[in-house]
């Protein structure tokens, strides 16, 4: 009997809210283990209780891979230093404030040899998982139509919302990844609607983002679809997709308040063994830089189009 690899090991970069959900989700985990922590600000690296390294290029030789949990205003930064230093990268959506970022980190990526996967959970929610396979087989017939939809339990800080895009780019590139690699089909086209007044002031004054939006969706295959976000849902954080079929529907609430996060921090954990799959076979099922793009250009479509709408 061959002896069990060892865990792979897995720096931090980035501990701030998911960062930390990241290191919750993985702790005593069998396969992978977090030993360092990027982060410049001194508090919150604290919270970690792991070395600290002041930049990506001092982590030590033995960390096989990095996790980019920055804020997304620092993705392409980071990621850059990690390619350079020759450490794969996993990395959290949506990978860049643009789609250029993402296509050239992933150009880097190629270029230097190492591995780039983007982090999109919904992807290793089990649940999910069998939906797409039944949809694939043809059990829900042909897909006419999907409703997928983030209901957040409190809005982030002002200054996140500021710099992460506004909430189509923040929150609605899990739905747009996750109606394309459901469904088979590519988004073709977006028109989109923000709902209801901002509440926080500061928020409103900047006009930096929306408290809930929805999205109605043509999808390459003839299908339609709407994404609906929203910032206040009483209770905890809710996530759900349905979907309707000429031979069947299905309804999967698959991240329900009453349980907590434990459907995202269950992910997080395969999503993170998946990468060092990756990284020590070649083998991943994750998302990757096409993905990564076409969520973005989905986001920014959506983004576009709600503005335009506005009176």
């Amino acid at each position: 009997m061959s002896a069990p690899s060892a865990p792979f090991r897995l720096a931090l970069a980035g501990a701030g809210r998911m960062g930390r959900t990241h290191l919750r989700a993985l702790a005593g985990h069998p396969e992978v283990t977090v030993t360092h922590v990027v982060e410049p600000v001194a508090a919150a690296a604290a919270q970690c209780g792991l070395p600290v390294c002041p930049a990506v290029g001092d982590l030590p030789p033995d960390v096989e891979g990095l996790l980019v949990a920055a804020p997304t205003g620092y993705h392409a930064e980071v990621v850059g230093a990690a390619v350079k230093a020759g450490l794969p990268v996993l990395c959290e959506k949506p990978a860049g404030l643009t789609p250029a970022q993402i296509r050239a980190s992933g150009e880097a990526a190629a270029a230097a040899g190492v591995a780039f996967q983007v982090a999109y959970w919904r992807r290793f929610v089990p649940a999910l998982q069998c939906l797409r396979e039944r949809i694939a087989a043809g059990e829900l017939g042909e897909v006419l139509f999907a409703s997928a939809a983030q209901w957040d339990g409190a809005p982030p800080a002002v200054a996140f919302r500021a710099g992460s895009g506004g909430i189509f780019v923040d929150m609605g590139v899990h739905e747009f990844d996750e109606l394309r690699w459901l469904t088979g089909q590519d988004i073709t086209s977006v028109s989109a609607v923000a709902a209801g007044p901002v509440t926080d002031p500061e928020v409103r004054a900047a006009g930096s983002d929306v408290d809930s939006a929805q999205a109605l969706l043509t999808l390459s295959g003839g299908a339609t679809a709407l994404v609906s976000l929203g910032r206040h849902f009483p209770g905890g954080d809710f996530a759900g997709i349905e979907v309707y079929g000429t031979k069947g529907h299905v309804r999967l609430p698959f991240l329900d308040p009453a349980e907590g996060d434990a459907a995202m921090t269950a992910a997080l954990v395969r999503q993170a063994a998946a990468f060092a799959e990756l990284v020590r076979t070649g083998r991943g099922a994750g998302a990757g830089v096409a993905d990564a793009v076409a969520a973005l250009e989905a986001a920014e479509l959506s983004t576009g189009s709600m503005e335009s709408l506005a009176i």
